[in-house]
Order: structure tokens, then C-alpha cells, then sequence
């Protein structure tokens, strides 16, 4: 595959099927963000850095916005579900978490 059939390919999904899922492409990124916002600023407060179970939260959230533009979307509930049990996982089994050993600082 080409370069430009990628570009194409990609060009039709979000002015077509992406676009009437989960509608305006700036609005639903929005929505993430402030989302996103919200959980990388507990975990550094929280914790000083991310791990894989903040992902999931991430990841959990981002099919929640696309969800408030198209709730029927079966894929996204499917999704949400699977995300959830992965951060379960990666919590209960912790020696499978990437943990940082120390945060550097801006003086150190």
C-alpha cells in the first residue's frame, strides 16, 4: 500500500463513517482531553507518573466520548469493558506494571 491509498483510506474514514460515529472531530477531541486532563493530573499528583492502569483509564475514556455521540455503538461497549479488565489486571498483578524507580526532577 501507497503512501497516498493510506492518506485516501484514512481521509474517508473520518469525513464518513468515524465523522458520523462519533461527529465533530474537534468536539470529541475536546471531550477527551478534558478527560485526559483530569486522569494524568491525578496520577502525577497521586502517584508521579503514569502507568499502564492510567492508560486503561485513558483508554476507557476516549470510547466514553465516542459514546456520547453514538450510544448504540456496540464496539465502544465492548471496548470499554475490555480496557477495564486489563487495568484490573495490570493493578492485581503489579509485577507486570512498567513502575518508575525515581521521578527526576527540573533540579536534579
Amino acid at each position: 500500500m501507497t503512501r497516498n491509498e493510506v492518506l485516501k483510506m484514512a481521509e474517508e474514514l473520518i469525513n464518513g463513517d468515524r465523522a458520523k460515529d462519533y461527529g465533530e472531530a474537534i468536539t470529541n477531541h475536546q471531550r477527551i482531553s478534558a478527560g485526559w486532563n483530569v486522569i494524568t493530573r491525578a496520577a502525577f499528583e497521586n502517584y508521579g507518573y503514569l502507568c499502564p492502569a492510567h492508560v486503561t483509564l485513558m483508554m476507557d475514556w476516549l470510547k466514553t466520548c465516542r459514546l456520547l455521540e453514538t450510544i448504540e455503538h456496540q464496539d465502544s461497549w465492548v471496548d470499554k469493558i475490555g480496557y477495564n479488565a486489563l487495568g484490573a489486571e495490570f493493578m492485581l498483578n503489579k509485577e507486570r506494571s512498567v513502575v518508575p524507580t525515581k521521578r527526576k526532577t527540573a533540579v536534579e
